[in-house]
């Protein structure tokens, strides 16, 4: 079933969205691309005559109630953005009489999924080494299926459009599926683009292609960095995990982040460049503070040549221009992390010329895709959203299915 062939009239319809959105110290929102993301999906359902109850998780609470991670503090900003009142149910489990009273045209927001263990289904409290741990797993499976009945109950139809979090099998994005037939399941508005925005990356890649890889760390990033030098012309790599490629080498890199255990997984990346004929993109030179903070003292250093007591926190002038020169020409783009510290704006110089750059070629006729609410932040930050072709609200799911993995909340609803 897709969402524009149902017939939302009369009927309550429960739909996942990821308002995993950034709140500042005052617990207001920095950053509300998720929420309008979803917009389109949520006003379809109240315009067709339905009634909508919205699911969504906040943070990491790891199955506590956490008032600072509370949905309860995004009610009113979810209200602006549908321009409808909006219902709160304080607890997302035992919201049977607020959905029952729900008419067409209204809308429930229910609490913090994750404040419930069941929404994940690990085992809490017990380690993976303990003789007990399978069982605890087993009983937590039961727990988590009759947690996804209570949420299905709520509802005569389910949307799943969170793109987000749909590379977990969750009990809200993929579980809940299981309670409703083919008819009564659906892809929303936003799924059904992102799941496009990935297609026309991964099956009609015009060249050349060219990807850029930021963030902290090589192993987080490993299997599509992996997967990656078999698709792509030019790969960039870029923030933190500059610093393991330089040690590697035998570089100093003073006090920048690196994982000492994985110099020998840098080296593997680069012989598989070389051996794909990917060219292989890394950074030469760093502006390093002697601090973690933006008003650190600042100093220009080769990426291999750190003294003590500093840290690279952005790529320097002579890597901007390489990364520029990399991404100059490209017909496909995809842009995930930043390439330093992007978030203080005097260690921003780097991932503002990438993104400036992006925004370039794009408007030379490249398919960007920017995914990773980094890379998101990072152009929004910029003004830069409305000078690239897509921005994916998801970014470890974005990665998992650029890898070629089936993701879970995708599958629920096709049946796969």
């Amino acid at each position: 079933m897709t969402i524009k062939d149902f017939k939302f009239a009369g009927k309550k319809a429960i739909v996942r969205v990821d308002f995993n959105v950034p709140l500042n110290e005052n617990g207001e929102i920095t950053d509300d691309t998720r929420i309008r993301g979803a917009v389109p999906t949520l006003k379809h359902i109240l315009d067709e005559g339905g009634a909508l109850i919205i699911m969504s998780h906040m943070g990491k609470p790891k199955g506590k109630v956490n008032p600072k991670m509370s949905l309860g503090q995004i009610k009113d900003a979810v209200a602006a953005a549908l321009n409808a009142p909006v219902i709160f149910a304080p607890d997302c489990a035992k919201a049977q009489e607020a959905a029952a009273a729900l008419k067409p045209g209204e809308v429930l927001l229910l609490e913090n999924l994750r404040f419930y263990p069941e929404e994940e289904g690990k085992p809490v409290g017990i380690e993976k080494t303990d003789p007990a741990y399978d069982e605890a797993k087993k009983e937590m499976k039961a727990r988590q299926k009759e947690f996804a009945k209570t949420l299905a109950s709520y509802a005569d139809c389910y949307v799943m459009d969170a793109f987000g979090t749909a590379h977990r099998k969750h009990a809200s994005t993929a579980v809940i599926a299981d309670y409703f037939d083919a008819d009564h399941k659906m892809l929303g508005f936003l799924m059904e683009k992102e799941v496009q925005a990935v297609d026309n990356v991964l099956s009609n890649i015009k060249r050349p292609f060219v990807a850029i890889m930021g963030g902290s760390k090589v192993s987080s990033k490993i299997g599509i960095i992996e997967n990656l030098l078999g698709k792509v012309d030019k790969l960039i790599l870029c923030g933190g995990m500059t610093y393991t490629f330089a040690k590697a080498h035998g570089g100093e890199i003073g006090e920048s982040i690196v994982e000492m255990d994985k110099l020998d997984v840098a080296l593997g990346v680069e012989e598989l460049a070389k051996k794909n004929g990917v060219e292989l993109v890394l950074g030469t030179d760093s502006i390093c503070g002697d601090k973690f903070s933006n008003d650190a003292n600042q100093k220009t250093c080769p990426s291999t040549q750190i003294p003590a007591g500093w840290e690279g926190m952005d790529a320097g002038p002579e890597t901007q221009k390489k990364f520029v020169n990399a991404i100059k020409g490209a017909k496909t783009i995809l842009w995930n992390g930043p390439a330093g510290v992007f978030e203080f704006d005097n260690f921003c110089a780097g991932s503002r010329a990438i993104g400036e750059a992006v925004a370039e070629a794009t408007k030379e006729g490249a398919f960007s895709l920017i995914g990773g609410g980094d890379s998101v932040a990072c152009v929004n930050k910029f003004g830069l959203a409305d000078q690239v072709s897509y921005i994916s609200t998801g970014g470890g799911a974005l990665l998992e299915a650029i890898e070629g993995k089936v993701l879970p909340g995708v599958a629920a609803i096709k049946g796969e």
